[in-house]
């Protein structure tokens, strides 16, 4: 793992080469995500079976999983498993039932009245990657903020496993979650059957969770005949160090996120060349006892990095030019830096709120924008899955009041037929 000083060159050109790993998506795979997504919108679930007969090498034994096959999962799994999945569903649930949102009526003396109602998308689509990628903590995390918002049906795709059955853990989270249907399908044609909707596979209005390459293309070209959560990039994680933090931890948390895969990036902040040093020589030692140690070796090789900077502000203001997708703080009363952190997906304050805390358990949503997106993009959560719409009444007396203006601005833009709407009513 790099170590470099920031003097305004290294550490730019640094971040230059990180921006390149979440480049343009591969041409090649755009035209192949293109033409399968032709296909299910031509073809609808014959299609789609077809890839996954090319892609997963035969069809599963059923395409809609039967309701008391989800039922039997969570009847015959690991108890130990779903009281975790249950507790960690409770803070979810907690976290995100504070973000619901209320509209609003405002009925002035005039007679006017305006206002805004909120309500929950008709359907949403959850992918749900399978394979050694199953995560039934995405279960949750996506299901939970759309139940509370009010989403009446949530539709997941996931693909079958080899020998053709569903993920157990998955099947289980969605029983949880109350996912109301299940189809053993992945890839770009999921995502196409979801959002164009097929005989069998309803439309939806919007498709959220993570996936591989084709997956991400599909959603991003399908951005706009439905909606998407966000076109997620590699894994990232920044821990900003000083002094006092512990190299043990910072090791254990860098590594944490660059087991995701080789393009994760995983960079330690610190004004300690001390930290730098203990927390390189940590890592090679913790490093030789995890199951994932090469991707671990590839990515902090590729995409890690020990930035040593003179100050506490230097560093705060590198985390902001960064944006990272999980943003740590090992520094010394932590909480007094929360007001100067402003660009980051979600940020763990203190030696006790590792990383994985997050991703798993302590209730704030582990769908988090990624590669600087966290400058301008938020965390998903329960507006995601709202739409807002706002209302106007206006008496005859009010528009009479308002008339001149509209007219003016309206014939101002040349939009003669708007002034017109307004002085027919009043001729």
């Amino acid at each position: 793992m790099k170590k470099i000083y920031a003097n305004g060159v290294d550490e730019v050109a640094f971040l230059a080469e990180l921006i390149k790993r979440s480049g343009e998506t591969n041409k090649k795979v755009t035209e192949t995500v293109s033409a399968i997504i032709e296909d299910v919108k031509e073809n609808g679930d014959e299609a789609v079976k077809n890839y996954t007969l090319k892609f997963d090498g035969n069809l599963p034994e059923y395409y809609e999983v039967p309701r008391d096959v989800i039922n039997d999962a969570l009847n015959d799994a690991d108890e130990e498993l779903v009281n975790a999945l249950l507790n960690a569903m409770e803070n979810i649930a907690d976290f995100h039932n504070r973000q619901r949102e209320q509209g609003f009526i405002n009925a002035k003396e005039n007679g006017v009245i305006l206002g805004q109602r909120v309500r929950g998308l008709e359907r949403v689509g959850l992918y749900v990657p399978g394979g050694t990628a199953a995560y039934p903590s995405s279960v949750l995390m996506n299901a939970i903020p759309a139940k509370i918002a009010g989403v009446k049906e949530i539709i997941m795709v996931t693909p079958p496993l080899k020998d053709g059955t569903p993920n157990k853990d998955i099947l289980v989270a969605a029983a949880i979650c109350g996912v109301d249907r299940v189809f053993l399908s992945g890839g770009a044609q999921a995502i196409a059957a979801l959002a164009y909707g097929t005989e069998e596979i309803p439309k939806c209005d919007k498709i959220v969770g993570p996936g591989n390459i084709y997956v991400a293309t599909a959603k991003k070209l399908l951005y706009g005949v439905v909606d998407i959560d966000m076109i997620a990039g590699p894994s990232e994680i920044l821990v900003l160090a000083d002094e006092t933090a512990n190299p043990k931890f910072a090791a254990a948390d860098l590594m944490s996120q660059a087991e995701h895969d080789v393009l994760a990036s995983a960079i330690m902040v610190t004004t300690s060349e001390r930290i730098a040093d203990e927390t390189i020589a940590e890592i090679e030692r913790q490093k030789q006892y995890l199951s994932r140690k090469d991707i671990i070796d590839k990515s902090l090789e590729d995409y890690g990095a020990i930035i040593i900077t003179d100050c506490r502000h230097c560093a705060v203001e590198l985390a902001n030019e960064i944006a990272p997708e999980h943003l740590e703080v090992l520094m010394e009363n932590p909480m007094e830096l929360l007001g100067s952190l402003d660009n980051a997906g979600s940020i763990f304050l203190g030696n006790y709120a590792s990383e994985p805390l997050g991703d798993y358990y302590a209730g704030p949503n582990h769908v988090l924008p990624t590669s600087g997106t966290a400058r301008f993009f938020s965390p998903l959560g329960v507006a995601s899955f709202t739409k807002r719409s706002s209302y106007i009444y206006y008496t005859e007396e009010a528009l009479r009041e308002a008339h001149d203006d509209i007219v003016l601005i309206s014939e101002r833009e040349g939009l003669t037929a708007h002034a017109n709407a307004i002085k027919v009513r009043f001729e």
